[in-house]
C-alpha cells in the first residue's frame, strides 16, 4: 500500500540518527498516521530541512510514535523568482500569509513597519522568529519544499527604505502593488530575471510610502480591479508577477 503524499513531511537534521533513521512524534506523527493514514511498509514523501526530499519507509509505527528510514534522493523545487516586501498584517492574517508564501517558493520576504500598521502587531507573539519558522515549516509542507524563506523585520519604513532596502533586494526589477492610476502588470515587458513585489497594508501604502518606494526604482502597477485581503492579495500577486516574468524565459 503506498498512500498519496498530500504532504511532505519535514525532518530537522538533528532528528536524522546515525543509522539514517528518524523518529517522530506529536504533529507529525499523528499526520502520518492518521491524515496518511500510513502503516508499517508503506512509503510516504519525506525531506530534511534545508536539504533533499523523498521516500521515506515506516518501519515502525508503535505507540503513536513513527520511526522513518527516509532514502532522500531529490533536490527541493526551485525557487521562485518573486521576492516580497510586505507591511505588516494583523498577526492572524500573517500566519496565513507566510504559510503562502513558503509554500509557493518565495525565499526573500520583508515585513515592514507602514503608517497604516498598528503598532501593537509588532509585540506580537506571532513575530518571534521561532513562530514565523513554524508557521514557514507549515507551508514548506505544504508545497513539498525544504528550503525556509529569509524573513526579515523592519519596523520603521523610514531607515530600511533609504539604507538597508538596495542591499536586502538584488532584483533589478522593482513593482509596487498600488493601484492607484496605475497601469495592468501585463502592460509592461517582463524582465529576464527576478523581482522585488512590494504590498502595502489592508489600507494601501500612503502617498509617501508610495512616493518614496518610486524614488527607490519602485514600478506601480496595478493586478486588476478588486481589492483583496492581505492573505488573498499576497499568493494572488505573487503568481500573477510569477506567471508574467515566466513570459521572458524561453520554453524547456
Amino acid at each position: 500500500m503506498y498512500p498519496a503524499p498530500v504532504n511532505l513531511v519535514l525532518l530537522e537534521p538533528a532528528e536524522l540518527a546515525g543509522d539514517g533513521t528518524a523518529r517522530l512524534s506529536g504533529r507529525r506523527a499523528a499526520h502520518v498516521l492518521e491524515v496518511l493514514g500510513a502503516a508499517t511498509g508503506d512509503r510516504i514523501l519525506a525531506g530534511v530541512v534545508g536539504g533533499r526530499l523523498g521516500e521515506a519507509e515506516l518501519l515502525s509505527t508503535a505507540g503513536g510514535e513513527v520511526v522513518l528510514a527516509p532514502r532522500l534522493d531529490r533536490e527541493p523545487p526551485p525557487p521562485s523568482p518573486v521576492s516580497l516586501l510586505l507591511a505588516v498584517p494583523r498577526p492572524k492574517v500573517l500566519r496565513r500569509v507566510l504559510q503562502a508564501v513558503a509554500a509557493m517558493g518565495v525565499k526573500r520576504l520583508v515585513l515592514a513597519g507602514s503608517w497604516r500598521v498598528e503598532k501593537s502587531y509588532f509585540a506580537s507573539p506571532a513575530l518571534v522568529p521561532d513562530a514565523i519558522r513554524e508557521e514557514l515549516l507549515l507551508g514548506l509542507e505544504q508545497g513539498r519544499d525544504t528550503v525556509l524563506p529569509e524573513v526579515t523585520v523592519e519596523r520603521l519604513f523610514k531607515p530600511f527604505v533609504e539604507d538597508r532596502l538596495d542591499g536586502t533586494f538584488a532584483a533589478a526589477t522593482r513593482l509596487l502593488a498600488h493601484p492607484v492610476d496605475a497601469p495592468l502588470l501585463g502592460s509592461h515587458a517582463p524582465p529576464a530575471g527576478g523581482a522585488v513585489l512590494a504590498v502595502g497594508p489592508e489600507g494601501g501604502w500612503t502617498a509617501y510610502e508610495a512616493g518614496r518606494l518610486r524614488e527607490k526604482g519602485f514600478l506601480p502597477v496595478s493586478l486588476g480591479p478588486r481589492p483583496l485581503r492581505v492573505d488573498a492579495a499576497v499568493p494572488f500577486a505573487v503568481g500573477q508577477v510569477e506567471l508574467w516574468l515566466r513570459a521572458a524565459r524561453p520554453a524547456p
